[in-house]
């Protein structure tokens, strides 16, 4: 359960008082668990009807203890599923009225810093364009889009890998913060790069004809690919100065 914080002066003291929250004091309790949070995602998501703060006739808003613990929520699922905002709010939506709902699971989970988890097999391991564009939450002009930029490519039967919703997903998001297609395609190149040396460091024990050999080679790109990964998030921590959680 989120505790809001002891303490401080003017609106967010008031606010707290009256048992309502100015958006500043949420921002401060979200940042415990959220230190990515800004102003700006909480007015976004607000935008996108995941909460409905009160608002005074002056027209500030006042989060309630409940609205805090949604946004919580809804902060959780980005980070630890990347549900995409639709599935996430039908999900609120049907736990509020009491459906005993699962969570969904859409491409892969992520959970904290365990990244060989980013390459575990999908529920799902194809989908189809129109699940594609249900579970993105996107439409038929951006994908055509991010396809023309090679961020997403369908498969030779015209299908998507899972692994797409989720890079779907991460596109979208970026967009909210004003990072367009065509500025990702130094991710893509450098993705390709980073394929291409492990691909390299495999190649004799695929070609190999012993099938353990060449099984062996799976779990080989696995593991290499979960350090270029890892090695990959630290060298943009470091050149960004920050920490991720």
């Amino acid at each position: 359960m989120l505790q809001t914080p002891s303490g401080g002066a003017g609106s967010g003291t008031a606010a707290r008082d009256s048992g309502l929250m100015s958006i500043g004091t949420v921002l401060s309790v979200l940042r415990d668990e959220f230190p990515e949070v800004t102003i700006s995602k909480i007015r976004f998501l607000e935008s996108e009807g995941l909460i409905e703060p009160q608002r005074t006739p002056s027209g500030y808003r006042k989060f309630s203890a409940g609205d805090v613990e949604r946004l919580a929520h809804v902060l959780r699922m980005q980070r630890d599923h990347y549900l995409p905002l639709k599935v996430i709010r039908e999900h609120l939506d049907a736990m509020e009225k009491g459906e005993a709902v699962p969570l969904p699971v859409v491409g892969r989970q992520r959970t904290g810093d365990d990244v060989p988890e980013l390459l575990r097999a999908p529920t799902v391991a194809r989908v189809g364009r129109d699940e594609l564009l249900a579970a993105a939450d996107i439409d038929e002009g951006e994908l055509k889009e991010w396809e023309s930029y090679g961020l997403i490519a369908p498969l030779e039967d015209g299908a998507y890998d899972a692994e797409a919703v989720t890079v779907a997903s991460l596109v979208a998001e970026l967009g909210r913060f004003g990072i367009e297609p065509r500025h990702l395609r130094v991710m893509k190149a450098a993705a390709d790069r980073e394929a291409g040396l492990v691909d390299q460091v495999v190649a004799p024990l695929k070609r190999h004809r012993n099938p353990q050999t060449r099984a062996h080679a799976e779990a080989r790109t696995k593991e290499l690919a979960a350090l270029t990964v890892k090695l990959h998030a630290a060298l943009v921590q470091i050149a960004l100065g920050v920490r991720l959680p």
